[in-house]
């Protein structure tokens, strides 16, 4: 309701208004929300709760998938398309993994899978770790100094953990102020509900939308119209969960594996990265690519959304394309929506971006 589906909330918490960049002007789009536990999404043994982990997901989430191909039959013969952000930087690549396995041994439901697109993605935890700490330094949101003391204590051969923690205080004391997942933004100043909606610019991003949408999916009736909370949990719908992120069990370190293993498959890779995000910028994914040690097909260049520049994009031998967003934050629908559905569709299509070539 922030960046990708058709409608978003109004400042009243109560309507919606139309997104008309949604991806489902161009796709048919099924929302997983996942793990379970997060959302809606609900497990039937709350014990579940304390020993979930990216094994758990994944499992849970290729059963899920396959029933709910047996539940709508007319979706079995389709393309099919995996796409997140973030952590799904591992879902999205474990499922298709999932997806491939499933393919070599059944006789049954085989899942149509062409391509798997990731944005601002978790994926190899030593480059995405680097890379963020040089993005603050390269935006001026820490000093050189502060950015070396990280490098050379945290990372280089002269490892010390005392330095290494000090310097990462004084990173974090820098970024107090900052909205780490999107630096140039503005705060959220007043996230109090209006009583009358208004409906902001398709085009700007709206600060406080977050409480518009708390406020819209704990309502009662929306729960009803969606038949969701049918048990009348007792708390409210939160976008994060901090009990599963707390007894997160198992998070590999890379996931570049299962990218590899997707591109030897004939599955489409691309990696998209909003060029403003300090979550896990630009640089981080740049530096997880190269890891990958895959040969550049086309070299990098602008290429155009709306007849501007809308990013950036490099493509490589055997199927990876890797494209910035211009200007969007770590929830790339949401700061650049017009961009993002021209990425979207170019990504369905198998077309390159446009640009001038």
């Amino acid at each position: 309701m922030e960046e990708v589906g058709p409608f978003r909330a109004n400042s009243d918490g109560k309507t919606l208004h139309r997104n008309h960049y949604a991806w489902n002007l161009v796709a048919n789009v099924l929302f997983l929300e996942c793990p379970a536990g997060v959302g809606f999404s609900y497990t039937n043994t709350s014990s579940d709760l304390n020993k979930t982990g990216d094994s758990r997901t994944v499992n849970d989430n290729v059963v899920f998938l396959l029933n709910w191909l047996e539940r709508f039959p007319e979706y079995k013969n389709r393309d099919f398309y995996i796409s997140g952000e973030s952590y799904a930087g591992h879902y999205v690549p474990q499922l298709a993994h999932a997806i491939l396995q499933h393919n070599k041994l059944s006789n049954k439901t085989l899942i149509n899978l062409k391509g798997i697109i990731i944005g601002n993605a978790v994926i190899n935890d030593d480059t995405d770790i680097i890379g963020m700490y040089e993005f603050y330094a390269s935006h001026a949101l820490i000093s050189d100094e502060t950015f070396l003391d990280i490098k050379k204590y945290c990372f280089d051969y002269n490892y010390n953990k005392s330095n290494c923690n000090e310097a990462v205080a004084v990173s974090n004391n820098n970024l107090n102020h900052i909205d780490i997942y999107n630096i140039y933004s503005p705060h959220c100043k007043d996230g109090n509900l209006t009583k009358y909606p208004k409906v902001p610019s398709p085009l700007v991003f709206e600060a406080c939308s977050d409480q518009y949408v708390h406020a819209y999916l704990n309502r009662r009736d929306v729960q009803d119209a969606l038949h969701a909370n049918v048990t009348n949990i007792k708390y409210d719908w939160e976008s994060c969960s901090d009990p599963l992120f707390y007894n997160w069990k198992d998070s590999p370190a890379t996931i570049i594996p299962l990218l590899t293993e997707s591109l030897e498959n004939g599955v489409r890779v691309w990696i998209f990265s909003g060029d403003i995000d300090g979550a896990v910028p630009v640089t981080s994914t740049k530096k997880s690519i190269k890891a990958m040690n895959l040969i550049v097909d086309q070299p990098w260049r602008s290429w155009l959304s709306g007849g501007e520049i809308g990013g950036y994009v490099e493509t490589y031998k055997g199927g990876l394309t890797f494209a910035t967003v211009r200007g969007a934050g770590h929830e790339v629908p949401s700061y650049q929506p017009a961009r993002a559905l021209s990425l979207i569709s170019h990504f369905l299509s198998g077309t390159l971006l446009p640009g001038n070539h």
